[in-house]
């Protein structure tokens, strides 16, 4: 008689709400995130959030630490060894890659990994060209899970709506359409290649570039998805505006890798929340407008659990 042993291989993707150290890069518009300025960063309120966000890292994995973290809004290589080696995280032995954009603020992307669950092969930046624009690069990864089936992410923070979703559509869609084709030219070698899209794509299930993304092939795992908790919490989406739940933040997966598929939620732990004056509850941020909110992000975070 034989045991079969199922393992779970645990995917997150966080929206971290400007994670930026308090040093001044000369060559970025960081001077918001400083000591002196209106927002009056310290240290130890940039202390703070690593270790909140470290918690919630923690946390989201259950009985074990995730394997695969996808982080948005983080500035540097800084802020990553900051959380990955200083942190509450220290002793969790993660690694991590990172892109190095144009964005002008210094807002990056990341991948943090556990590299005796997901062993490394190969990561790089693919750079969109999109108008008038230097925006976030997009980051992928390739590796091995447990030493048995290979894995290929890409994680993307696609431009913003600011100044209305119509305008600034076109952008969005330039970033979809550089991504899909570097997917393209990993199905074109490997026709069955397992694939994970996610990120904050500043879009809504509904709109055309994640349209897009699902007629070529892919599954919104995300899609539809509610809080771990949301009998009590009823959270139905990553964040609030105007007092309504809403996604910006998906998974995607290849549609044969759609079986592996355990469970996909929202992580809305009630210390990541407040209470919302129109009602129910909202993410806890760390600033509302300028003002200092001692919260740890405006969006809550994505997990998939995949069985194997």
């Amino acid at each position: 008689m034989s045991l079969l042993l199922t393992l779970l291989f645990t995917i997150v993707s966080y929206n971290c709400e400007n994670l930026f150290d308090c040093r001044h890069d000369s060559l970025k518009n960081d001077t918001e995130f400083l000591p002196n300025s209106e927002r009056h960063w310290s240290f130890g309120r940039y202390w703070n959030k690593l270790n909140n966000i470290g918690r919630v890292i923690q946390q989201c994995g259950g009985e074990t630490l995730p394997d695969v973290v996808a982080l948005l809004e983080v500035e540097n290589d800084s802020t990553l060894f900051m959380l990955t080696k200083r942190s509450m995280l220290r002793g969790a032995g993660y690694r991590y890659v990172m892109t190095s954009s144009q964005d002008m603020r210094g807002i990056d992307v990341a991948i943090m990994y556990n590299p005796l669950t997901f062993s490394l092969e190969k990561s790089y930046s693919v750079r969109p060209e999109v108008d008038n624009l230097l925006t976030r690069d997009i980051l992928y990864a390739k590796g091995v899970i447990r030493a048995r089936d290979t894995l290929h992410i890409f994680v993307v923070h696609a431009p913003s709506r600011r100044g209305g979703q119509t305008s600034t559509e076109k952008n969005r869609l330039q970033v979809e359409k550089r991504m899909m084709q570097s997917v393209d030219s990993i199905r074109s070698t490997e026709p069955s290649a397992k694939i994970v899209l996610m990120g904050d794509f500043n879009d809504y299930s509904n709109d055309k570039a994640l349209k897009d993304i699902v007629s070529s092939g892919f599954i919104e795992i995300s899609y539809g998805i509610k809080g771990k908790n949301y009998k009590e919490t009823k959270v139905s989406g990553t964040y609030k505006y105007q007092g309504a739940w809403n996604s910006l933040d998906h998974i995607f997966i290849s549609d044969n890798s759609k079986k592996y598929v355990e469970k996909c939620f929202i992580y809305d732990a009630k210390w990541l929340l407040e209470e919302d004056l129109q009602g129910g509850y909202k993410p806890f941020r760390t600033y509302l407008g300028p003002r200092y909110h001692h919260g740890i992000s405006d969006h809550l975070p994505i997990v998939l659990q995949l069985k194997l």
